[in-house]
């Protein structure tokens, strides 16, 4: 599947208010196409292409920016979730558990089953960004190329060095946060019960954020298919935890930018 056709359908596949915050592929490739079609012109004694490569920069580094405000405010958003789950596990357990000020077996097995499920969406959520981070970086590194070859310059270099230092780039932290979340689930709910949760997910997978964490695993294992070279502009490793879902696709090669 060609690039623009995936990305298109992972704006379909994610959350509706996120849609409008991914690579502005489309329009960046009709500037392109306005700048391979334009005739050169001298300025100072080097070749350019006038106003059209002052847009497409201008586009580019708005979407640098676009990026950077999303992924932010999401990241720090999760930073709060993940406290909010650990402190909602506590009051659970301090009041209804086995050893808590009011103990009940019901109680606590009702509030912690919520507690579940909405670990398994703040989960889902993260991979999801970890996708955002990896798609729109993909899709730089393929428009930037698609510049290089058809005006002869060397843009993509410097500019995807640029992209490597921002903060939608750096997906160190939410990884850390999704094999958190992982951890809870291991030390808070039953294994053989846990397993028998993971299944009834995957078996569900066509429903809520589920589907879209789904979605996106899925589009992180296609762009890593086929190839495990490495070079400047691929994408690392995933650094996802051992979840029975994420186990069961493999997300380990390089994505090559071809």
């Amino acid at each position: 599947m060609k690039f623009g056709k995936r990305l298109k359908q992972q704006i379909q596949d994610s959350l509706p208010e996120w849609r409008d915050k991914f690579l502005s592929y489309k329009e960046l490739k009709k500037l392109l196409r306005l700048i391979s079609a334009a005739p050169k012109i001298l300025l100072n004694g080097s070749i350019g292409y006038g106003k059209d490569v002052a847009e497409f920069m201008y586009l580019l580094n708005n979407e640098i920016e676009k990026f950077n405000g999303f992924f932010v405010e999401k990241e720090e958003d999760f930073i709060i979730r993940h406290k909010e789950v650990q402190q909602r596990i506590k009051r659970v357990v301090d009041l209804w558990g086995p050893n808590g000020s009011e103990p009940s077996e019901v109680d606590y097995k009702e509030e912690m089953e919520k507690i579940r499920k909405a670990i398994v969406d703040f989960h889902g959520e993260m991979v999801l960004l970890v996708n955002y981070s990896n798609i729109n970086y993909t899709g730089l590194a393929k428009i930037l190329k698609k510049y290089d070859k058809r005006t002869g310059g060397l843009l993509r270099l410097p500019f995807i060095q640029k992209v490597l230092e921002q903060p939608f780039f750096t997906t160190d932290l939410i990884s850390k946060l999704v094999k958190e979340c992982e951890s809870i689930i291991d030390s808070v709910f039953p294994a053989e019960e846990e397993a028998e949760r993971a299944k009834e997910d995957i078996i569900v997978a066509g429903e809520g954020i589920f589907k879209n964490t789904v979605a996106a695993l899925l589009t992180m294992q296609e762009m890593r298919k086929g190839s495990s070279t490495q070079s400047p502009f691929s994408l690392p490793p995933l650094n996802l935890p051992d979840s029975d879902l994420i186990q069961s696709i493999q997300l380990n090669a390089a994505v090559p930018i071809i």
